[in-house]
């Protein structure tokens, strides 16, 4: 009972200290939908335990009726788990959750098929999982990682990776620390827009050595390999924007 206690009294703290939006503890308690959830996922993983499978389950889905939260009994969740807006995340049976996670609204922590045994993803300490984000698989998601919102996760991320984009791929690995966690999940980083620029940043010197090949002149810079940006190129480029 001590300990059921001691974890409430840890989540308020800690979604105090994440969401801006929060003026008080009583707020918290008394209007935050996962504060409720988490609460009743205790009592209801406890019945769990106990192999009161129904009764575990018709507990749980009093807190999916009244927070729109979904947590199978059979999960398993660590301290400090923040969950964001909550609308429609849905949580696994066999998931384990380790400590200080965050969830954004939309997030589902799945599994891909019928099978039995651990089925489900192992999220551990300090992840955070954008809003609309799917986890999906028996892997693990390593600690301090970020997955970005909207992202299909289908194998293991390593721990301090950011993931984006579907099917979800790493984009990022490792990062400075950052005192508490990175909750930006607006600048990601985007494979696509940087090929694409590379792509244009190439173009941009053909059409120059183009030019000159076409007045008779030779560019020496264009003869070297594996350059992204030739200075030749790259000063007759900045005169045309400005002719422009």
């Amino acid at each position: 009972m001590m300990k059921f206690f001691r974890n409430a009294n840890y989540n308020l703290k800690r979604t105090m200290a994440n969401d801006p939006a929060a003026r008080s503890r009583i707020e918290v308690l008394l209007l935050y939908p996962h504060i409720k959830a988490i609460g009743i996922h205790r009592i209801a993983h406890r019945l769990y335990r106990w192999h009161l499978f129904f009764l575990a389950r018709f507990v749980s889905n009093i807190a999916r009726f009244w927070t729109g939260i979904e947590i199978h009994p059979g999960a398993v969740i660590g301290e400090g788990l923040f969950i964001d807006h909550g609308d429609g995340v849905v949580i696994g049976e066999t998931t384990v959750i380790g400590n200080n996670v965050t969830l954004y609204q939309g997030v589902t922590l799945g599994g891909t098929g019928k099978d039995t045994g651990k089925r489900h993803p192992t999220i551990e300490d300090d992840v955070v999982v954008g809003a609309g984000a799917k986890v999906l698989g028996p892997f693990t998601v390593g600690r301090g990682s970020k997955v970005g919102a909207g992202a299909i996760v289908l194998k293991e991320v390593p721990p301090e990776c950011t993931v984006v984009g579907n099917p979800g791929r790493v984009v990022r690995k490792g990062s400075v620390k950052c005192v508490g966690p990175d909750l930006d999940q607006i600048h990601l980083p985007d494979p696509v827009k940087e090929r694409l620029e590379a792509l244009q940043r190439r173009i941009d010197q053909l059409e120059i050595c183009l030019e000159r090949k076409n007045r008779g002149e030779k560019c020496e810079d264009c003869e070297q390999r594996n350059t992204q940006d030739c200075p030749q190129h790259a000063r007759e480029k900045e005169k045309t924007y400005v002719d422009l």
